[in-house]
């Protein structure tokens, strides 16, 4: 006669089944870690200067202009000053030989140059020592619009 033990493991089968109650338990230490450090960690603020914030210039900046086609022109900014065509390899020279060390330089772009182009020039005068630098914006099309 087969005993009370016996009938009970042969009624007992191998199952072939995962647990994912160890997964679970993991997967709740990560989230409660995640949710104590996020607010520990602080995003890159940064100020984006609107037009209305637009500082008035002390000095008479050199002014480098940007046309829709690429074309490259720069001027002292006061009255009556002319736009002369530069070359794009010659930037440089140009603006050391018409401002002072320490004059600011401004980069007027027409509005449908690419983005690229005109950091492509930020870049380059800042490399080369030129540390003042600015964009020009339109002030008036900003205060129509808004």
């Amino acid at each position: 006669m087969p005993s009370v033990r016996d009938s009970r493991s042969s009624r007992r089968r191998l199952t072939n089944e995962i647990n994912v109650v160890p997964y679970i338990d993991v997967m709740l230490v990560l989230l409660v870690i995640f949710m104590v450090t996020a607010p520990m960690i602080t995003p890159g603020l940064i100020e984006l200067p609107s037009v209305g914030k637009a500082s008035e210039i002390s000095a008479k900046p050199l002014e480098v202009q940007v046309d829709e086609d690429g074309t490259i022109s720069m001027r002292l900014r006061e009255s009556g000053a002319e736009f002369e065509p530069v070359d794009s390899d010659r930037l440089i020279d140009e603006v050391r030989s018409r401002s002072e060390e320490d004059s600011p330089v401004v980069i007027a772009a027409d509005g449908r140059v690419p983005y690229e182009t005109v950091v492509k020039i930020m870049d380059e005068l800042r490399s080369n020592g030129i540390s003042r630098l600015g964009l020009l914006v339109n002030e008036s099309s900003q205060t129509d619009a808004s």
